[in-house]
């Protein structure tokens, strides 16, 4: 059975334009549709995919956490990143958290279609980026230390930087404090630094400035 193309973006009429790009491309193949992170998690787990079109702004993800995690629990599976934010900056940093593929949703049907077909083809489809250097050597260390987090450390980073005691962590992923505090401080060895403090200002990488994130 052939894995699905899963879409995951939380605008019904961007999934609909996605859709009809799929299905122009590909008439026969199957797509699986989710409005979370955590829906199109369960797809991939249920199925597989053979393609990932991944909004960056959906209600439980904002920003690259999700890209990030997503790339490594399923490092097999190529991931188109589908935003309105579609700036040098942005789209750079999709690149370097691991997608094979950014789709701005100012696109029209042909170029998404374009997109999806050299992404299914093995290569990468990126548009033009003018200037990408805007980023000092430090932030592209970061960018690699995070994208190093298991699935479980990005959750628990993410809780750390919206201020969130060990035991609510816990709670919201149903682990022990004692399995928190054990990814905390492999969160903090991984990204090099000595306290919640440092960790959350290195979790920033993971997201979009307010300035560039529309609907």
């Amino acid at each position: 059975m052939v894995a699905p193309i899963v879409i995951a973006d939380d605008h019904p009429l961007m999934r609909g334009a996605l859709r009809q790009a799929v299905h122009k491309l590909l008439p026969e193949v199957s797509i699986e549709e989710a409005d979370t992170l955590s829906d199109a998690v369960g797809i991939i787990e249920g199925g597989g995919a053979q393609l990932l079109l991944l909004d960056i702004h959906m209600n439980d993800s904002t920003g690259f956490a999700g890209l990030a995690s997503i790339r490594q629990r399923f490092p097999a599976i190529p991931i188109i990143v589908v935003s309105a934010s579609d700036d040098d900056w942005v789209i750079g940093r999709a690149a370097r958290f691991g997608a094979s593929g950014f789709i701005p949703k100012s696109s029209s049907m042909t170029e998404i279609s374009d997109a999806l077909d050299t992404v299914l083809n093995g290569d990468l489809s990126f548009p033009d980026i003018v200037d990408d250097s805007a980023h000092d050597p430090e932030e592209e260390r970061a960018v690699r230390q995070i994208a190093s987090l298991t699935p479980a450390q990005l959750r628990v980073l993410s809780g750390l930087t919206e201020g969130k005691l060990n035991k609510q962590i816990a709670y919201e992923m149903d682990i022990s404090e004692a399995t928190v505090k054990a990814h905390v401080t492999a969160v903090f060895r991984k990204l090099e630094v000595i306290n919640r403090t440092q960790a959350v200002l290195k979790a920033k990488t993971l997201l979009v400035p307010e300035a560039q994130v529309s609907d």
